[in-house]
């Protein structure tokens, strides 16, 4: 009797050790698939990438379909001319409705600001770059000035309420210091903030935005340059639906979620000091409904027909464990 219970322990073990290797194999194979699947999507990448690059047009376009954010005398204007030399622009009330427009195939690239040098990152414009598929082509960098405008004949003493975009606003904190009392009112687009003064039926409304804005809609300014930093510069991305590399390509954008581990950011900016890649520029803002969960936005500088641009994409490819490839470009 004492036999049979042995034996029936014995079996009961061996079946649990079973049951533990064939959870290990089991383990041990999804780890070989997703490798094969992270190996299959890298080559995929390169293949489309290293395609593009030897299928580059001759030169960027003069004349395109170009999706702006506004209304006409926007910034988002002054960066599609700065672009193209031709642009026809499609204006839409929000940067959703431009990724939008690309994503619909309505415009051929679109023109975003992503970040300026005083005001930082425009986190909306970041945000929507997780739920869109497109491609960075090129981007720029404009002078921003702010100006304030009124209906002609108000008095900067007479003025109530001050519209703007809140980037605008923020680029123009200091000054408006000087407003005591004075209501301030974010809208959607500095342009349209000049349209509200021209057709509102108070005289004592004003507005922060761009001189085109002054003849555009028979305003006056009253103060030129109102932003507290002379040197206030947006940078503008030009987005595309399908990916397009242009001759001289030397700045890549991509956007990677990092493995929850110790030294894993370190890992990833390693690999652009020991490669010699640039990283000029490395923002995160957190996934929605993924706790405490981050995208990594990065930018780096190397040209896109070196051996460094292919081994640091490939690296951040397989390093990463979400990743997408933004696009290589020229900033001008």
């Amino acid at each position: 009797m004492e036999d049979v219970k042995t034996i029936k322990e014995d079996l009961k073990k061996l079946d649990s050790e079973i049951d533990r290797l064939i959870m290990e194999r089991s383990h041990l194979q999804g780890q070989l698939a997703a490798s094969h699947t992270k190996r299959d999507k890298q080559r995929t990448l390169e293949d489309k990438v290293r395609e593009a690059i030897y299928a580059e047009p001759v030169a960027f376009p003069r004349k395109a379909s170009v999706a702006c954010q506004g209304v006409a005398g926007a910034n988002s204007q002054i960066a599609a001319e700065k672009l193209f030399a031709t642009p026809y622009e499609m204006y839409f009330k929000t940067f959703e409705g431009v990724f939008s427009a690309i994503d619909k195939g309505l415009c051929e690239y679109g023109v975003l600001p992503i970040e300026n040098s005083t005001a930082g990152q425009v986190n909306a414009v970041y945000d929507l770059m997780m739920k869109y598929r497109f491609y960075i082509v090129r981007s720029v960098r404009v002078k921003v000035d702010h100006n304030l405008m009124v209906k002609p004949g108000t008095k900067k003493e007479e003025i109530r309420e001050i519209f703007s975009h809140e980037q605008a606003l923020m680029q123009c904190a200091e000054y408006l210091k000087g407003f005591p009392g004075v209501k301030i009112t974010a809208v959607e687009n500095t342009a349209v903030a000049a349209r509200m003064v021209e057709e509102s039926e108070d005289p004592n409304v004003a507005c922060l935005c761009t001189r085109a804005c002054e003849e555009l809609y028979h305003l006056e300014c009253l103060e030129k340059s109102v932003q507290d930093h002379g040197g206030n510069y947006t940078r503008f991305i030009c987005i595309a639906r399908h990916l397009q590399i242009f001759p001289g390509a030397n700045r890549t954008s991509v956007m990677a979620v990092l493995p929850h581990k110790p030294g894993a950011l370190f890992h990833i900016l390693k690999q652009f000091a020991d490669l010699g890649c640039n990283l000029t520029r490395i923002q995160s803002r957190p996934i929605p409904e993924r706790d405490f969960e981050f995208m990594f936005y990065l930018d780096f500088e190397t040209s896109v027909y070196s051996e460094e641009f292919t081994k640091m994409l490939m690296n951040l490819a397989t390093s990463c464990e979400e990743f997408e490839y933004l696009g290589s470009y020229i900033e001008q």
